[in-house]
Order: C-alpha cells, then structure tokens, then sequence
C-alpha cells in the first residue's frame, strides 16, 4: 500500500481527477477512483471517499452517482461551462481574424482545460485553423489588454501607425509618427479589432486597426475628449462604416428591391427608413459613408440595389464603372 505521503492534496486531487477524467457520459467506479489515489500516494477507501464527496458537495463541486449495469460510477455532473458553450467559444477564437495561428492554438488549449479530457477530444476534433486568414501580427493580443488598462486607468495611449509594404511586414506610415490618443473604446468590425478614440491634436474622433499599431505604450497623460465620446452613437458610428473606412457620413437614398432588404437591415440596423415604392422595389434611407470600398460593397449586390441620391455618389460609381470598362 501507498505509504500516502500526499494525503493532505487528496481533496485537491479528487477535485482534479473529476474535473479531467469525468463528466455526464463517463465515471468511475470506486476501484478506479481508489487507484487513481493510490498512483499519487494517497490512501483511500469507500468509507473515507464517501465522506470526501460530501464535503467535496459543500463546497459546490456537484458528484453524482449512477449506477450502470453492475457497477455504480461517480461523475462530475455540471461545470462552469457546458459543451455547448465551450464549442461556440472554440469557433470564435479559431475564426477571429485578430488572433493568430499561433495564440488561436494556446487559448483553445486553456479552453480545453475547462472540460473533461473526453469532452475536449470533441472540442479538439472540430478545431480546424490552418488555412484560415489569420493576423501575422502576434502583438495585437497583447494590444487589447493594454488598451483595456489605458481605458481602466483614463491614460492616454501612444503608438505608430503603419501599413502593409511588399515584404508583408507594418512599416510606420507619416515618417514614423507617434499618434497620442485617448482610448474610449474597441470595436469588433468585419472581424478586426479597432481602437477608437480622440485625437486630440486635430480634436477629432477617430479610429484605428489593432494589428497596424507599432509600439503600443499607456501614457502617463489623461484621456480627453469625454464629451465628444458622450454625443456619440457608437453603434450608428461602426454601421455606417463599410470595413472602418473614415470619412463624413451623408444621406444616403437607395432603390432597393424587397429580397434585399435583410442585407440593408444587417448593414445599418433596423432602425432606416424603408418607404415602398412598388410590389418588388422600395426605397431606403441611411448614413453612410461614401468610401470605394462601400460603393465596391453595393455594386457587389447586382441589379436588385440602386443608389439615387446624392448626386456626388451615384458620379463616382458611374466614373468606377468606366474605370472597369478601360481596364478590363
């Protein structure tokens, strides 16, 4: 028999053997949660076990038993987390574009590490990362919490901006200049992680993407821009903006036909102004900004969208349509 050298660890290491090696479809029987104990020199028994589950109950670690033919098993019947859960938390990490191969593999292990070994076989089976469009930039993982702790702490924050070259590295942009900004909040967009903030040099709101900041720092100086962060509608802010492209929103009228309206709705929410015009076609009003980008985004929905107001819109997807024709 064990000499059970660790018998003080023996609740903890009930706690553990439950937690990896149990769950609502697999037990153990007593023999094996007996061996279990004794391959960490521990010294265990029926009766003794019996009452290390009652107080291993006392503190909310919820031991069932089942008894399954002959044999009665011992599992862990709940957990923070259910597999369900954990596997809608597994697809976000594994698909975020923010997060790279690398930090996808490490946090989806720690997540594994909150289920049974069984459970995380299936969390593990669905896993498929390689070949996904991920971020090459590892910092931005540490970016977020920094920003979290300028926002938590009303400090400013100090970075330089950069762009993709053709060696695909973030070269700083504008000479190198260091922007300071007061951090309010980050935004989710088109799966990329942004930063908005006040700029307080050209006192404007403006926002900028995580994975294109270069020597992210918490200054030591207070946030500005309270008020100006206070009059703004965050969610008209980002759904007004195709893939974070800055510029001044303007009133936007569209010809729209009735089968695209859902994509209208899922672009700027469902607070726009829809008034029918026919049995197929109706015509939206919304805010938007008019970047390439956001005229690439309407042409790409064919025939069944029209933009008919402003002037100055419909002439640039005019002048884009015979820039095609010249260059295809």
């Amino acid at each position: 028999m064990a000499s059970g050298s660790n018998q003080k660890l023996k609740l903890l290491y009930l706690t553990k053997m439950f937690h990896e090696k149990t769950d609502e479809n697999n037990g153990l029987t007593m023999a094996e949660i007996i061996a279990f104990l004794a391959k960490h020199d521990i010294r265990a028994n029926r009766k003794t076990l019996y009452q290390d589950f009652a107080e291993l109950k006392k503190f909310d670690i919820d031991i069932l038993s089942e008894r399954q033919g002959k044999r009665v098993v011992y599992f862990l019947a709940s957990r923070k987390f259910e597999l369900p859960e954990m596997k809608l938390l597994v697809d976000s990490v594994q698909s975020a574009k923010f997060i790279s191969d690398k930090k996808s593999r490490i946090l989806i292990k720690k997540l594994e590490s909150l289920v049974s070994d069984y459970e995380a076989s299936e969390l593990h089976r669905q896993v498929i990362i390689n070949g996904r469009i991920k971020t090459m930039n590892e910092s931005i993982y540490y970016h977020v919490d920094k920003i979290h702790r300028a926002i938590h702490t009303n400090r400013q924050v100090d970075f330089r901006y950069g762009n993709w070259d053709i060696n695909k590295k973030i070269v700083p942009r504008h000479g190198g200049k260091i922007y300071h900004i007061s951090p309010w909040h980050l935004i989710w967009d088109n799966e990329y992680y942004y930063l908005l903030g006040y700029d307080s040099e050209v006192q404007l709101i403006k926002h900028f993407r995580l994975d294109k900041m270069l020597e992210l720092k918490i200054s030591k100086k207070p946030r500005e821009g309270a008020h100006e962060i206070e009059d703004l509608d965050i969610a008209t802010y980002s759904n007004r903006l195709t893939g974070m492209f800055a510029g001044p929103p303007v009133k936007l009228s569209m010809e729209v036909k009735t089968d695209l309206i859902g994509v209208i709705i899922d672009r700027f929410g469902s607070n726009i102004n829809l008034i029918p015009k026919d049995d197929e076609y109706c015509i939206a009003h919304v805010d938007a900004v008019i970047s390439n980008q956001f005229l690439g985004w309407i042409i790409g929905l064919g025939p069944g969208i029209k933009i008919i107001a402003p002037a100055d819109a419909v002439q640039r997807l005019k002048e884009i349509g015979q820039r095609l024709l010249e260059q295809y």
